[in-house]
């Protein structure tokens, strides 16, 4: 009996470490295999026509403005676009000629993103990667919940799966908080599938040209 204690404690340590190991391996592949994805995303994006960038980026944004979600949302939440990807200005510029909440992000720290509101696109200052931010200033009192938010991708896939640039912002903001979201993605650079980790949130809709 004593003999049968002391062999099946180890198995049970060892079967432990075998799980765990597993568990580390498949987080590892899907890590490894997004940076994969984004790099040769980002090489196909380099090679997009500019032309091509503009009629896409409008297409995309007529659609958003027609969603019954943006013409029903009070509060709608923007990220400022960078060159390569679609052109969010006029959504910014939309959500206050409508008398719509207008929030955009600022990163404050390595982990922690926020929404501040925007009253003026001019009130801005550079944040996190030189982006376009509000400025701290303005982020007074409790920040109203943003029926919509606008998420930025490298790519996504048709059933909501998006790949960000790899910091995690927005996956640990939607986890706190709910409103519809709508990644909007250049088809030429859609996915028709993507790996996902546990923390990734999906989005409720994907738009592409």
């Amino acid at each position: 009996m004593k003999n049968n204690l002391k062999t099946s404690e180890p198995k049970s340590d060892m079967l432990q470490y075998k799980m765990a190991r597993k568990v580390i391996a498949v987080q590892y592949g899907a890590k490894a295999e997004k940076e994969r994805i984004r790099q040769e995303t980002r090489m196909i994006s380099d090679r997009l026509d500019p032309a091509y960038r503009k009629e896409a980026s409008e297409s995309i944004i007529r659609q958003v403005l027609a969603l019954p979600w943006w013409k029903e949302a009070k509060t709608v939440m923007v990220y400022w676009s960078l060159p390569e990807e679609p052109d969010t200005r006029a959504l910014m510029e939309a959500a206050l000629r409508e008398k719509k909440r207008l929030l955009l992000p600022r990163c404050l720290d390595g982990k922690t993103m926020t929404a501040i509101p925007l009253k003026d696109l001019k009130d801005v200052e550079p944040g996190h990667l030189g982006i376009p931010a509000p400025r701290l200033s303005a982020r007074r009192g409790k920040i109203p919940e943003p029926d919509l938010i606008i998420v930025p991708c490298v790519t996504a896939a048709p059933d909501g799966v998006r790949l960000g640039h790899g910091a995690g912002y927005y996956d640990r903001f939607l986890a706190e908080h709910p409103g519809k979201t709508v990644c909007l993605c250049f088809r030429s650079l859609q996915r028709a599938s993507l790996p996902a980790e546990e923390t990734d949130i999906p989005m409720d809709l994907v738009i592409t040209d």
